[in-house]
């Protein structure tokens, strides 16, 4: 059941918890612990804590919508997908007569 709600957006905090650059916010979302920080260009940002030894810390998806903080823990890529170029077609008809 985790897994399902895993895939959605989670609500973390008022983005008034971290107002400066540098201040951060730990928490636990689905028993994965997630820290959320402003860096030096006032971006918030969300990184999962790896558990395993030497690991870095993976990169979140994070979203600030009316002034509070969500994360989305799915590791799936959700980047817009946008065509290469307009594929414009030709198309040569005959107008019926009424």
């Amino acid at each position: 059941m985790a897994t399902a709600y895993r895939s959605g957006w989670h609500f973390i905090d008022l983005a008034t918890a971290i107002p400066h650059a540098g201040d951060s916010l730990m928490v636990t979302v689905f028993g994965e612990p997630v820290v959320v920080t402003r860096d030096e260009d006032e971006d918030v940002r969300a990184y999962r804590c790896l558990r395993k030894p030497r690991g870095a810390p993976q990169p979140v998806r994070c979203a600030i919508r009316y002034g509070m903080i969500f994360v989305n823990l799915d590791q799936r890529d959700h980047r817009l997908v946008e065509p290469d170029a307009p594929v414009t077609r030709t198309i040569s008809a005959t107008p019926r007569s009424a």
